[in-house]
């Protein structure tokens, strides 16, 4: 076991846990951050994406000990209320059904318009195609990207 001290959503945090635990893992046990979902636990669904240093990144196969002093944002730490211009986006375009994958989907969303404000249709898609939606929103999924972008996503 190892000390980490970890900036997450703007707090500090700290965990005792043994290095190579999975970001995901301490982010829903130690920190009770249970918005971010485990999905597969091989970073092929999206399920866990969190923003490292605002990148989008998968949190089930990232070490606790490869954080450093990188910020991390959870779903919980997008914005206070669910303002986010994603998550309004997300709300406009009824993109919602189960909800499982929806706080890896909006925080893969999120990071691309803070790099890409307006990107293309292609550029959603190369981005999005890598987080799963077993209820199918995928159109939905893209109106709300496009939607978001005209909002000016920080």
């Amino acid at each position: 076991m190892s000390l980490f001290k970890l900036k997450i959503n703007g707090r500090d945090y700290q965990a005792d846990v043994d290095p190579d635990t999975p970001l995901l893992w301490v982010l829903r046990d130690n920190f009770g951050l249970v918005g971010t979902k485990y999905g597969c636990g091989i970073a092929q669904c999206g399920a866990c994406t969190v923003h490292l240093n605002g990148e989008a990144v998968r949190s089930c196969v990232m070490p606790v000990s490869a954080i450093g002093t990188g910020k991390v944002t959870t779903i919980e730490g997008l914005s206070k209320d669910g303002t986010h211009p994603v998550q309004q986006a997300w709300n406009e375009v009824d993109v919602p059904q189960c909800g499982y994958c929806q706080a890896g989907q909006i925080m893969t969303a999120a990071a691309l318009l803070k790099r890409t404000p307006k990107p293309t249709m292609e550029q959603i898609d190369a981005t999005m195609t890598g987080n799963l939606c077993r209820c199918g929103t995928y159109h939905r999924i893209r109106e709300a990207v496009k939607v978001a972008s005209t909002k000016g996503v920080k």
